[in-house]
């Protein structure tokens, strides 16, 4: 009874509108912008370089507007002037409203995707992942919007995202593969606060950290035996919304656990054997199901987290904001790959989009009915908003399927609807509310209207391959207990940035972009699968607990991996001509070419270079190298992938040659300079 009376508040509010007192909130994200009248919707299509404008009057496209190479973010300014940030474009195209052309472009550093934009229009905010001069950091730049002018910019950290202006003129920009926070001050671009101790917040417990349960109790620390430390880690971390006033951040992110995790699977599941299961699978901390699960962190006004200890399912603020991991109403639809959120203008609903599961996931953020505890120590909920259990209303209320490779969303000012953009199938999806339900009330396709050659860019293979890579709903791919998805580990086709404990040691993930990945077989670093079909046979049922592949499916996923670009790199462009010459040579008089030549600078050899893990909780098992060594992994994007080496160990390139120099295990570095190294290192971000 309370489920279905929640849910037909949620239809009202998107049937007869919902009211924002406040003022505020973030009522669109993503790919997806709509006008102040709710008569047009703008929606930025990667694959195609164009912006899609929507009326929703007439229910069709009236323009097809070239931009930048892949654009990302759609954001709409209070005067209808669209902001579109083209992330292999380095720029920003500017949209004037009733134009069919864009009015300008303003430049950026490399890949810009976040914006944000100050309430009065007068200021935008653009992320960019990295410098125009160095891959190390990314950046923040504010302009003029009536002179198109840099006003300031500002280093923020590896690889920023998202952006978002929160209570007291402050920005808060998200470290994607990071998974924290920086705050800025949004006149001046200042550092504010780097960081938020989020993963002590997340792993109190199982750090020692004195832990609190809802009613004050201590928890205490469990014992981790042999299996490494129970905690994880936020990566991937990309959407950011407030609520009206400004005063809790919501982020989109995906808990990546530290937990040894096994490599084989028995295909069966503990607790619901007909569902299948796998060794990326099986219930966990808070209701999570995979070993990388998506999360709804909260952080307040001060940025300071609140969320949910992962071994105790509690955390500050309990019942004030949502719970930290995001699970499914329905165990048999899972939420995976979150890339965009918009609130409605009550303030009382989040709507978050799932790339991978082809979902809008409605989730309560605010206290609806609080739930009491069962008593000192135990949890207010167990398995936390998954399964249908969803004690104290601060969970998913309602999941809406859509298209493919859903992107962004925007709801109308009037709370009666909401539209969601699916890149993969590029059609619009115009979500309603009638009779106590929210759901698809009209799908358009909008390169429709293109010249047949100009409706897609990728190969049929590689649209196929793409849906496969990332979907999270495939019973080919995965199992319903593991809602994961190749792209859970590989973000966007690259890297997560984290170091998974497998059974036979620490592994970090490996990017796949650009990587000419199809010409570098035998795969992962043990190199114990000699082609794709042999590492997806076994990685696909035994990891991901699916059915199975076949060569049609193989033949997909290799053409979209081969159609992944690299990421760009600013190191192309600003380091010298005769550095690079100079790098080049200690390259070649180091040796470094003999495991590291060719076209995608690897032989596909194996070797020992000391970097085995031998002393730690996690160990590499050396019966399980079944080469005798690891994998020489490809260089190419190099200057995006840190961490380096297998285990992640070393946190710049510089700091891998200078350990272990004298050895001669890792090229013949010895006797190199510091000024050799330097050209080393400069040459190599260069790949």
């Amino acid at each position: 009874m309370k489920n279905r009376l929640l849910t037909a508040a949620l239809a009202l509010c998107l049937a007869v509108g919902c009211a924002n007192p406040a003022g505020g909130g973030n009522s669109a994200g993503g790919s997806v912008g709509v006008s102040a009248d709710d008569s047009l919707v703008f929606a930025a299509d990667g694959d195609l370089d164009k912006v899609f404008v929507y009326d929703t009057r007439l229910e069709q496209v009236v323009s097809a507007i070239s931009v930048g190479r892949q654009p990302e973010k759609v954001l709409v300014a209070p005067d209808d002037t669209v902001y579109v940030t083209n992330r292999y474009s380095r720029s920003v195209s500017v949209i004037r409203r009733g134009e069919s052309t864009e009015s300008a472009r303003l430049a950026t550093a490399v890949e810009p995707v976040g914006l944000a934009l100050t309430e009065d229009g007068k200021t935008l905010y653009v992320v960019n992942a990295t410098s125009l001069t160095d891959a190390d950091f990314g950046t923040v730049r504010a302009f003029d919007t009536a002179t198109l002018s840099l006003k300031w910019e500002t280093p923020v950290g590896e690889e920023p995202r998202g952006i978002t202006l929160m209570a007291g003129g402050k920005l808060a920009v998200s470290l994607y593969k990071q998974g924290d926070l920086v705050f800025l001050d949004a006149s001046s671009g200042k550092v504010l606060k780097a960081g938020t101790r989020l993963f002590e917040k997340l792993n109190g417990v199982a750090l020692g950290i004195v832990g609190q349960t809802g009613g004050g109790v201590s928890v205490p620390v469990p014992d981790m035996g042999s299996f490494g430390s129970n905690t994880s880690h936020a990566r991937g971390l990309e959407a950011l919304t407030v609520s009206p006033s400004g005063e809790q951040l919501y982020a989109t992110s995906l808990l990546a656990t530290d937990v040894q995790v096994m490599t084989t699977g028995t295909g069966d599941d503990e607790f619901f054997p007909e569902l299948g299961g796998g060794g990326y699978g099986g219930v966990s901390s808070c209701g999570a199901t995979a070993i990388a699960s998506p999360a709804l962190l909260t952080f307040n006004a001060e940025g300071q987290p609140l969320v949910d200890d992962l071994s105790t399912c509690t955390g500050e603020a309990a019942g004030e904001r949502p719970m930290t991991v995001l699970t499914s109403p329905r165990f048999e639809v899972p939420l995976q790959g979150a890339r965009a959120m918009a609130v409605d203008h009550s303030g009382r609903f989040l709507y978050v989009v799932h790339e991978s599961s082809d979902n809008v996931a409605v989730v309560r953020v605010g206290p609806d009915v609080a739930a009491e505890s069962d008593g000192p120590g135990v949890p207010r909920c167990f398995n936390c908003g998954g399964f249908g259990f969803n004690g104290d209303n601060r969970g998913t209320e309602e999941v809406v399927a859509v298209g493919a490779g859903p992107s962004g969303i925007a709801l109308s000012s009037d709370g009666a609807r909401a539209w969601v953009y699916n890149s993969f199938d590029h059609t619009l999806s115009t979500l309603g509310g009638k009779d106590g339900s929210v759901r698809v009330v009209a799908t358009t396709r909008l390169n429709a209207g293109l010249p047949v050659e100009q409706q897609e860019r990728l190969s049929p293979d590689a649209q196929a391959g793409r849906r496969l890579f990332f979907s999270a709903t495939d019973a080919r791919m995965n199992a319903l207990t593991t809602g994961i998805s190749c792209q859970a580990c590989h973000l966007e086709g690259r890297e997560d940035g984290h170091v998974w404990n497998f059974s036979e040691g620490p592994r970090q993930t490996p990017s796949l972009a650009g990587r000419k990945m199809m010409q570098t077989a035998p795969f992962h670093w043990n190199g114990e699968f000699a082609g794709l079909n042999e590492l997806m046979s076994h990685v696909v049922v035994q990891r991901m607990g699916g059915s199975g592949v076949d060569e049609t499916m193989d033949r997909q996923v290799a053409a979209y991996i081969d159609s992944l670009e690299a990421p760009e790199n600013p190191h192309l462009e600003s380091v010298p001509a005769e550095v690079v010459a100079r790098g080049r040579e200690v390259f070649e008089a180091a040796a470094c070419g003999t495991c590291h030549g060719g076209e995608a600078f690897t032989d596909n050899s194996f070797a020992d270079v000391g970097t085995y893990v031998t002393n730690k909780v996690i160990n590499d098992d050396l019966s399980m190298l079944p080469f005798g060594g690891l994998n020489a992994p490809s260089l190419l994007g190099l200057a995006r992938t840190a961490p380096y080496l297998h285990d992640g160990s070393a946190t710049s390139l510089k700091a891998r040659i200078i350990n272990g120099k004298q050895t001669n295990r890792h090229g013949l570095t010895a006797a190199l300079t510091d000024a050799q190294v330097d050209d080393l290192v400069s040459y190599l971000k260069t790949l």
